[in-house]
């Protein structure tokens, strides 16, 4: 049985797709069977692993329509092991489609529930906000990794974000658990960046991942190229982070 994981954090910008893709590319190099959900309208998962999103017929829309079988939006990605159900910008109006129907936070959940066991991790790539998109992310997974940029105002909306992580535990998913706090876009040099660290270690403690992904030219370059930083270049600082960040979520699942 596999684990749904979900990557949110309503703040834009804070490495959410970047984490998604290139943690789906590592934990599929590492012998991993892996489905990425792109949830976010921007579709930038979708294209960041190479797919036209213009040319996207089957996706995440029709998965929450309940339209399709989810097996029909599966699309193979040049990554090994890993699949993805795309994303197209006419999933931007699901949430307005969604309001009157019944049992509303839970479409993807039940979508969703027939692939676990076909993957051993299932990957959520969650919109910039605490919409219905997200809700229905969060839902239907077992766990939430969240990102948090190293600046300033990174601790601004964490914790409007864990609070409805505990709203959706107590109505909609009890099991949902925080799989842990992700430090992304970090720079040594900068003593903001550090004081971030510090700051966010010191009150989460435990809740907080091991690895610290730094900020890395190849990491930013490798979504205009259509792969994941795996592909783009495995021996970088940002892949060697990833593949840490990938072993570390193995172990603490074994």
């Amino acid at each position: 049985m596999g684990k749904i994981i979900a990557i949110a954090n309503q703040k834009g910008g804070v490495g959410k797709t970047t984490t998604s893709v290139n943690l789906a590319a590592s934990l599929g190099v590492l012998e991993k069977k892996v489905l990425l959900i792109d949830a976010d309208p921007q579709a930038n998962a979708t294209s960041g692993l190479g797919i036209d999103v213009e040319e996207v017929e089957l996706g995440t829309y029709q998965l929450l329509e309940h339209s399709v079988k989810p097996e029909e939006a599966i699309m193979e990605t040049s990554s090994p092991n890993l699949d993805i159900i795309p994303a197209h910008i006419d999933l931007v109006a699901i949430e307005i489609e969604l309001v009157d129907q019944e049992s509303r936070e839970h479409m993807l959940q039940k979508a969703v529930l027939p692939l676990k066991d076909k993957y051993d991790y299932i990957l959520i790539d969650c919109a910039p906000s605490l919409g219905l998109l997200t809700l229905n992310a969060l839902t239907a997974s077992d766990s939430v990794i969240i990102p948090i940029q190293c600046e300033y105002f990174a601790l601004e909306g964490l914790g409007k974000l864990l609070n409805t992580i505990k709203s959706v535990q107590k109505i909609h998913n009890q099991k949902l658990d925080i799989e842990g706090l992700l430090l992304t876009m970090y720079d040594s040099r900068l003593r903001l960046s550090n004081q971030v660290v510090e700051e966010v270690q010191k009150h989460f403690d435990e809740m907080v991942f091991d690895t610290i992904i730094q900020r890395n030219v190849r990491l930013s370059e490798a979504p205009s190229y259509g792969e994941s930083i795996i592909n783009y270049d495995a021996s970088s600082k940002g892949a060697s982070n990833y593949l840490s960040l990938a072993h570390e979520i193995i172990k603490k699942n074994s």
